[in-house]
């Protein structure tokens, strides 16, 4: 059980050697920490119908994503904010116009396979 930490060691196993490799598939707490801060923004159901227009349409305007969600201007750009914040969509500017459209590859992959069986 060299893969647990020295805190934990005396605790009782049952699979001793599986233990070792829970701990090296848990990883980083940090890591696992900041994927469940993207995953809180992703159960929200209005966040995720704003990732599933911008994912599956391409970039869009918040008043574009307001009528198209049913959520009003206000709400979608405080959504969009939030995501903006975490990396996970960004704007882009044209003129007066700013679209937004999902930049980070691993939640676009998972926002795919939303509705779909496997």
């Amino acid at each position: 059980m060299h893969r647990v930490p020295a805190e934990r060691a005396d605790h009782p196993t049952i699979d001793g050697h599986r233990v070792c490799d829970a701990v090296a598939a848990i990883g980083d707490v940090e890591e696992v920490r900041a994927w469940a801060e993207r995953f809180s923004l992703l159960a929200d159901p209005r966040r995720l119908a704003l990732l599933l227009a911008l994912r599956r349409v391409g970039p869009l305007a918040v008043s574009d994503l307001a009528v198209a969600s049913g959520m009003n201007g206000a709400a979608v750009s405080q959504a969009l904010r939030l995501l903006r914040a975490a990396g996970i969509v960004a704007g882009e500017k044209a003129g007066r116009v700013v679209r937004y459209r999902v930049v980070d590859g691993v939640v676009g992959e998972l926002v795919d396979r939303v509705g779909k069986v496997s």
